[in-house]
């Protein structure tokens, strides 16, 4: 496998994903691809492991945008055949890292030495014919099989993994393109939020490992319904799902949100990390009026079980929410 070829990215967004090159792919509406989603368990990634995408901001969607007609065929075709395959999100970022290194996504009929396709693979080193290794479904199918045989490749952080596969002379290069490949699976395939086990962290890092550990769990439960009172595993109330996510990583809370409030270390709320407790108050001064708990996972979301009739979620959170207490609490600390 040769260094990765840069390649120029074209600006503009072509809105068919229809692949012309090696084998046509079947392109599916966002509908369909958003089904077909919910039935692949996104079970390789991992909280601890850090955000997916760290402290670029929007890098990551402006990145995705310039990507030009046959990039973003070959997205979808990468995309396409990872579910397929039942594979995890976490294994269609490692391919779309790789190839966007080594090819700039585009199926290359050049390279160094004998290099080739999108993710530049040598025939004489074993990868396939010239036939093949420019045939994009063969090059997907062999770039996901090689994948799969790296050791614990799913707890990788996404370029790592990909660098298992392309043994670069420059191993820190697919970093690069994390935040974007984060962005196309999240877009084109229907993923909320790819990163810690459904959720992006930003630019923040889960405040310890316990945290880490706490946030997968919680998003874990996702679905299982509000039932007041209940600690699961089959429903859970607020504080209940987060007495079960933080005794998971081996910390355990109060039974209830007004003593969680005290079970851990305070920060303001606007300094809170991923995995930090924050409260809503009847009056935000006075905690003994705390009604509710919930975990905040980064990038203005939380993760919570809210009230009866609405499932464990995850939503989008603002912190001037008029009754939110002014101090966030780091379990464990």
């Amino acid at each position: 496998m040769r260094v990765g070829v840069v390649a120029t990215v074209l600006a503009g967004i072509g809105l068919a994903a229809v692949l012309t090159i090696g084998t046509v792919v079947k392109v599916v509406t966002d509908q369909q691809q958003a089904a077909q989603a919910q039935s692949v368990m996104n079970v390789s990634c991992d909280a601890s492991l850090g955000p997916t995408q760290p402290g670029t901001g929007d890098q990551g969607s402006v990145d995705a945008a310039k990507l030009d007609d046959e990039q973003r065929s070959i997205v979808t075709a990468i995309i396409s055949i990872g579910k397929q395959r039942e594979l995890a999100p976490r294994a269609w970022q490692v391919a779309i890292q790789a190839g966007m290194t080594e090819s700039g996504l585009h199926n290359l009929t050049y390279g160094d030495r004998d290099s080739l396709g999108i993710f530049q693979m040598r025939p004489s080193m074993g990868w396939g014919s010239i036939a093949q290794v420019t045939n994009v479904e063969y090059e997907v199918n062999k770039f996901y099989d090689v994948l799969l045989a790296v050791p614990d490749w799913q707890n990788k952080r996404p370029g790592d993994a990909a660098q298992a596969v392309e043994r670069s002379g420059f191993p820190d290069r697919y970093h690069k393109w994390e935040p974007m490949a984060a962005a196309l699976v999240e877009g084109l395939g229907a993923v909320v939020n790819v990163s810690g086990c459904g959720q992006g962290m930003g630019a923040l890092l889960p405040a310890s490992e316990a945290a880490g550990q706490a946030i997968k769990f919680a998003l874990g439960e996702q679905g299982k319904p509000y039932v007041w009172g209940a600690t699961g595993p089959n429903s859970y109330d607020c504080s209940g799902l987060m007495l079960r996510a933080y005794e998971s990583a081996g910390i355990i809370l109060p039974r209830v949100s007004k003593d969680q409030y005290h079970a851990g270390g305070m920060v303001p709320v606007r300094d809170a990390q991923p995995g930090d407790l924050l409260f809503l108050a009847n009056d935000p001064s006075n905690p003994a009026t705390i009604h509710h708990v919930m975990m905040y996972l980064g990038d203005n979301k939380i993760v919570e079980a809210q009230q009866t009739g609405v499932p464990v979620h995850t939503r989008a959170f603002s912190f001037d929410e008029k009754e939110l207490v002014g101090q966030a609490v780091r379990p464990g600390v």
